[in-house]
């Protein structure tokens, strides 16, 4: 008996990794500082994915919908809602203890195709398009009222240069379908947080901007609590600096910042890509899909480094940041094996496709421990 007990102790002695990786996880270690969570698919949200639960529960405390709660699958055609896959997925969080964040209510794409348009196909007038979408985030905010931490409001309206997108919302509405939006959404839950969200938070055009745009919603009597900075990074970019100033700039605008799709690209991107604006698509060939085969040991460090310096950066401004979620939980399941290049093989998040956990995980523990 005695022999065995030694036995634990000098494993214990000799891998304070391994038992620090066993008694924590992300959300425990950074408990304090911020939420974690991750973007979780419908198969998951529908409870047929055992692996992910259990990295869930352990690491994570907050999830978002990575699809389920988008406009064109919740209203698919005009006043016909299905609720089915987006109870689920708040009956999911619920159930194993995670704070549902809502992703979102209006966004130029995955957008249902009536949205814009008449029975004629023609463009729908301004006073149509408000309607469509009070109605829309009235019907969608109220069902979840009081189940929903924060909703993101209005997805990707700027553009990388500061310049509002020319989507159809704003073509068709104006710029102010943004004050529009916010006010729908604090009317159908008073108490519910409201957040703005996009990509290439660091470039200082659309950092800029998006401060303008927080004090411009203020300024209208707008309740917006946050500003979500997409985080799709790569081994590369964005330049740290312009992301932690970024971080700075919104936290001085009165809002919470929150790091809300960080995943980390390692492949090599094509010519011409940037940002993370979806309709980008560019053909498949060998030479930006190098890894079939698994991760090679220096881009596998050079993943890791990358990792921590973001978590360190998130650790010094914690004061300012609220939640963190990365978008997916296992390589397996990333959007970008299949973004912008189809069919590649990517390794951008902490676990691998077998839901282990990366070194990376147990630095990030014992970093903030």
């Amino acid at each position: 008996m005695k022999k065995r007990t030694f036995l634990l102790v000098a494993a214990c002695i000799a891998l304070p990794g391994l038992l620090s990786a066993q008694q924590t996880g992300l959300k425990d270690a950074v408990s304090g500082h911020f939420l974690i969570g991750a973007a979780i698919n419908q198969r998951q949200s529908d409870g047929k994915d055992a692996n992910a639960t259990k990295v869930l529960k352990r690491h994570f405390n907050t999830i978002v919908a990575e699809n389920c709660m988008k406009s064109g699958l919740l209203q698919p055609r005009e006043n016909k809602f299905d609720f089915r896959a987006a109870d689920r997925f708040v009956d999911y969080a619920e159930k194993n203890g995670q704070v549902p964040i809502g992703h979102c209510l209006i966004w130029h794409s995955q957008a249902p195709r009536w949205f814009f348009t008449d029975d004629e196909g023609k463009r729908v007038s301004r006073e149509v398009m408000i309607e469509r979408m009070r109605k829309h985030i009235s019907t969608v905010v109220g069902r979840y009222k009081g189940r929903i931490k924060g909703w993101d409001v209005v997805n990707e309206a700027i553009e990388d240069d500061g310049s509002f997108r020319r989507s159809p919302f704003y073509e068709i509405v104006g710029e102010d379908f943004i004050e529009i939006a916010f006010k729908a959404a604090h009317e159908a839950d008073p108490d519910v947080e409201l957040y703005y969200n996009d990509f290439s938070m660091s470039k200082p055009g659309k950092r800029a901007a998006v401060c303008r745009l927080v004090k411009r919603l203020k300024d209208a009597g707008c309740r917006i609590d946050g500003v979500g900075m997409q985080s799709h990074n790569g081994l590369d970019y964005p330049d740290l600096s312009d992301y932690e100033a970024s971080i700075d700039s919104f936290a001085a605008c009165g809002v919470k910042v929150m790091i809300t799709e960080l995943d980390v690209n390692v492949l090599p991107n094509p010519r011409g890509f940037g940002g993370a604006a979806v309709e980008q698509n560019f053909e498949y060939q060998k030479k930006y899909n190098p890894y079939t085969a698994g991760l090679p040991e220096d881009m596998a460090e050079k993943l890791r480094e990358r990792y921590k310096a973001l978590f360190d950066i998130y650790r010094r401004h914690s004061g300012q940041i609220s939640r963190i979620t990365l978008w997916g939980i296992s390589d397996a399941n990333s959007w970008l094996n299949n973004w912008p290049v189809p069919g590649r093989t990517n390794y951008p998040l902490l676990f691998d496709r077998k839901y282990n956990e990366k070194p990376v995980v147990d630095d990030i523990i014992n970093m903030y421990k």
